[in-house]
């Protein structure tokens, strides 16, 4: 009998013995790295345990503006000081007069830290050169002079950039042969997303101090400094956003009260923004929220454009030689025929109807083109890159089709082939109601394809993607737009007769005569069809480009949803250009 139970006993105790080992190689072989359900890393929480650190910069790469400035970091010259100092006897004194601070200030500041900080935090003290140099010449363990890399909590062009966050089931799913930690910030939304894989970090550069279970010195009290081997890293883009173009443009936007909406402005030579702003600002602190989170980019989504779309018509007419100026339209009436009590402009001939915006003489036109060709007012949208999408890609190192950003919306001009022969929708459409649609960037876009003659081009947001030092690892160039274009001969009638909206004395535009630079372009105010206490909300829009004489930019302002004595553009439009031309004088040299 006792034979039975010492082999049961020592088999139980086998058993128990193989479960151990086989948990021990659980955890320290097979899932070291993505332990349990929650995929803890095991070896990081480790060091965790027997480490304070403190992160100088997280390795994730940044984006620059056209000129080399940062958009979304900031490098800081600051004192870091370890918890452990509360244990030792420091030269508190001599730090204090050097970074000019009371004693107390930084014996308080030790004694309350659990783990190692940035003096001053969240908004911390920025040294200057020589201050760093005497504070690192003391050598004093635990008390360091560092340039440390802070995220800005704001920064220019936020919906453009995108945004970041930590998402590992996101992380696992875009990068599944990769080994890289859980924890690890990627891009979201914007360029942030679209470069993602180029400037995630290789590694962090911190400084490690390793302690015991209750916090002491491990290894005496010496703090190690570990970065990434890589010199080339981290990586950086390099957009072609115009940092100070960009602030003023925000600073407009705000002064003037522009809730929802925003604007693009073009490089013509290039076609590259300079500056992209969308309002409402992003909530930092929940952006995915579905009522007022506001993440998405309204400058790449499509909108209503009410007459902004009777550019494209005009260029139809143009090239199919419809725009007879002895023919006259009744511009006293709607497209139902009703009299219109509030635009009786007479009759107009079809610059005339342009430059006033008249919706009877688009109308008319439009329905005479579809007759010709069902799909006329399509094509001549593509033409003018009104829709499809505007943004640049291509191949580049590995990528096939790479897009530089990739939630831009490809707009529209008819949602049916029925809506293309129905004349009632037909009129609605040639003044920019019914299933018109298009982002501010293709509109933008459309405007600089007018200004070069018809030429039409992709838009640019990064020029190219550098090394640390610099040096370029992936250029971004020029590159057409494929598709069908407009005539050089239609694109210079066209120019004329933007022109003619502001010069006109009854023109649309006629606001933007005393400007400094001579502006040519479209207005326009879209129906949304969306209603506040019985008042419809609009879309107010205003297009173009300038100098009209040597195109440098192509500008497009837009107010979305407003009522109809709101939201006014022509202030806005006002500020800009008057801004970017003493900028040009500012920067002449």
């Amino acid at each position: 009998m006792w034979r039975k139970r010492a082999i049961f006993i020592t088999s139980v105790f086998v058993c128990c013995l193989l479960l151990l080992i086989g948990r021990l190689m659980q955890i320290q072989l097979f899932e070291a790295e993505h332990f349990s359900k929650h995929k803890i890393n095991l070896l990081e929480e480790s060091v965790a345990q027997r480490a304070q650190e403190i992160v100088i910069d997280s390795g994730r790469g940044g984006f620059l503006d056209r000129n080399g400035n940062s958009l979304t970091h900031q490098n800081i010259p600051v004192l870091i000081l370890f918890p452990f100092l509360k244990n030792t006897d420091w030269d508190v004194d001599r730090i204090a007069n050097i970074i000019n601070v009371p004693v107390s200030s930084l014996r308080n500041a030790v004694e309350s830290a659990q783990k190692p900080f940035a003096y001053g935090e969240p908004k911390p003290l920025s040294l200057t050169k020589k201050q760093m140099e005497e504070i690192n010449q003391l050598q004093i363990p635990g008390v360091f002079a560092v340039q440390k890399k802070f995220e800005m909590t704001t920064h220019p062009a936020q919906h453009l950039i995108g945004i970041t966050g930590q998402n590992a089931k996101v992380l696992k799913s875009r990068y599944p042969d990769k080994e890289i930690s859980l924890k690890t910030s990627i891009g979201l939304t914007g360029l942030e997303r679209s470069f993602d894989e180029f400037i995630l970090p290789e590694g962090e550069a911190k400084l490690v101090f390793h302690v015991d279970a209750s916090g002491g010195p491990l290894f005496g009290t010496n703090v190690k400094y570990v970065e990434p081997a890589n010199p080339f890293y981290p990586i950086n883009i390099r957009t072609t956003i115009d940092l100070e173009l960009q602030e003023i443009a925000e600073n407009i936007l705000d002064k003037h009260g522009v809730k929802k909406g925003g604007l693009v402005l073009l490089d013509i030579k290039t076609n590259s923004v300079l500056s992209m702003v969308s309002r409402p600002q992003i909530n930092q602190k929940n952006p995915f929220h579905e009522h007022n989170g506001h993440v998405d980019n309204l400058m790449v989504t499509e909108q209503i454009t009410g007459s902004v779309f009777k550019t494209v018509v005009a260029a139809a007419v143009i090239e199919n030689q419809l725009d007879d100026p002895n023919r006259l339209f009744n511009c006293s009436v709607k497209i139902n025929g009703e009299r219109d009590e509030a635009f009786d402009y007479g009759n107009l001939n079809f610059a005339d109807s342009f430059a006033k915006s008249c919706n009877n003489t688009f109308a008319t036109l439009a329905k005479e083109l579809q007759a010709m060709d069902p799909n006329m007012l399509e094509e001549f949208a593509g033409k003018l890159a009104f829709t499809g999408t505007s943004g640049w890609q291509g191949d580049i190192y590995h990528y096939d089709k790479f897009k530089q950003i990739g939630e831009e919306d490809k707009g529209r001009v008819f949602l049916t082939e029925e809506a293309k022969k129905d004349r009632n929708f037909i009129a609605l459409t040639g003044i920019g109601q019914h299933e018109v649609r298009a982002t501010p960037l293709s509109v933008a876009n459309m405007m600089a394809t007018i200004a070069r003659s018809g030429t039409k081009e992709m838009v640019r947001f990064a020029s190219a993607i550098e090394y640390k030092n610099g040096s370029s690892l992936v250029t971004f160039k020029e590159k057409k737009l494929e598709g069908e274009t407009i005539s050089p001969y239609t694109a210079t009638k066209l120019q004329k007769v933007l022109r003619e909206v502001i010069t006109h004395e009854e023109g649309t535009g006629k606001g933007y005569r005393d400007l400094p630079y001579e502006i040519a372009g479209k207005s326009g105010t879209g129906e949304t069809g969306k209603f506040i206490n019985d008042q419809q909300l609009y879309n107010k829009w205003f297009a173009g480009y300038f100098p009209y004489q040597n195109p440098k930019y192509a500008l497009v302002v837009v107010s979305l949803d407003v009522k109809g004595n709101e939201g006014a553009i022509s202030p806005v439009y006002k500020d800009l250009v008057q801004s970017i031309y003493d900028y040009e004088l500012r920067n002449i040299n």
